[in-house]
């Protein structure tokens, strides 16, 4: 039976994922095979040696230590994509927050207590109403930072809505490539896209190379009176470097779900409470799919969206048992271990091999379980990580 702690508030339907014939899941469980948390910071929590695969239910991972866990191959999830609807519905809201006189205009109607009048109310809106005027985003630009799952979600609603896209990504996978609308006009660099913008859209992971990606520098590019917003991660912005703007009227608006101190009481900003991706539906879509993983992970060996190993999925062999090893991605590792298997007379019948920049992920499906011998002998290998055996 396979074992799965838990932290945070994890949705039931991912949590009623797991069977109850092969799988104990709680918060208190011991020597768990698997993580699955939202939140919660797992820097200086002790690492079980039991421990297989950490599941991040949302994108960012920046409260894993991924690369502590490599070191002990153990595998990371998260699950792009699973929140981003939710997201992309946020982002237009805090467009149209920023353009249209909605929050002073509620603001304004809800200070008027003391009428009791119906008529002498409308008369007085009708009179005041110009004071809450707008623009419209139709026919605005839009530039979003960032065209990963979120990002190319953002784009296509933004045409929807008759909006004018360009996009900035200067590592644009081949999938995320293939959903771009083509309608969407690349940019070269980043100055380029904030000087062009009306609004601008941030949808990067939280990285060394993306902390304070807007900065002072980035800024002095921006369209005056641009519109700045950030359902990203906190690090992107640096905040002393916004407000610096906002205060020099180059930046218009700022729409954040990071909120700070100083940021409170400003009519030229807009914060929200972290709540990009707190909708029934995401935290659901999330959980749901980050238990997939762990148990694609724990049963097959299979790997989905980790955000350290590469992508491996095999189908099984009928009546085979699976040999799965991490390992440093160095050349000779894969040919050791099958000539252990040879030496061995241990049947290959089928395998795959993939790497992922410093780190490779193999699967073996061989005609009988391997002996503890064998097992040894795979583990002693040079560079070899971490061996497991998964049952027929």
């Amino acid at each position: 039976m396979f074992k799965v702690r838990t932290y945070n508030k994890i949705s039931v339907k991912g949590l009623e994922r797991f069977s109850r014939q092969n799988y104990e899941v709680g918060s208190d469980i011991g020597h768990p095979d698997a993580f699955l948390l939202r939140s919660q910071k797992l820097q200086g929590v002790e690492v079980p040696e039991t421990l297989l695969a950490v599941a991040r239910a949302g994108a960012g991972v920046n409260n894993v230590p991924v690369a502590e866990y490599s070191k002990h191959g153990i595998v990371v999830f998260n699950t792009p994509g699973a929140n981003a609807n939710a997201v992309k519905e946020l982002v237009m809201a805090g467009m149209l927050l920023a353009t249209r006189g909605i929050l002073p205009g509620l603001a304004y109607v809800q200070s008027l207590t003391s009428m009791t009048d119906a008529a002498e109310m409308a008369q007085l809106l009708e009179k005041e109403k110009s004071r809450f005027a707008g623009g419209e985003i139709k026919g605005k630009t839009l530039g979003v930072v960032g065209l990963g799952a979120i990002g190319s979600m953002v784009a296509d609603m933004a045409l929807a809505m008759g909006m004018n896209v360009v996009g900035f990504d200067p590592a644009l996978s081949i999938d995320a490539a293939w959903r771009l609308s083509n309608a969407v006009t690349r940019m070269e660099n980043l100055s380029t896209l904030l000087a062009r913008s009306d609004y601008v859209s941030l949808h990067v992971p939280a990285l060394d190379a993306t902390r304070h990606l807007i900065n002072e520098d980035a800024l002095a590019s921006v369209k005056k009176g641009a519109v700045l917003l950030n359902f990203a991660r906190e690090s992107v912005v640096d905040p002393a470097a916004v407000l610096c703007s906002l205060d020099q009227d180059k930046l218009g608006t700022y729409v954040c779900d990071f909120p700070e101190p100083a940021m409170l009481g400003r009519a030229d900003v807009i914060a929200m409470p972290h709540i990009g991706a707190s909708t029934e539906e995401s935290e659901e879509n999330c959980a749901v799919m980050a238990a997939n993983q762990i148990m694609d992970y724990l049963e097959n060996g299979n790997i989905a969206n980790s955000v350290n190993f590469p992508a491996v999925n095999m189908p099984r062999s009928a009546g085979s048992s699976r040999i799965t090893f991490a390992n440093d991605n160095v050349s000779g590792v894969l040919g050791h271990v099958l000539s252990v298997l040879a030496e061995h007379k241990v049947n290959v019948i089928d395998m795959m091999n993939k790497s992922r920049a410093e780190l490779a992920f193999n699967i073996i499906d061989v005609e009988r379980s391997p002996s503890p011998e064998v097992i040894a002998a795979i583990e002693a290998t040079p560079h070899v990580i971490r061996v497991r055996v998964i049952g027929a």
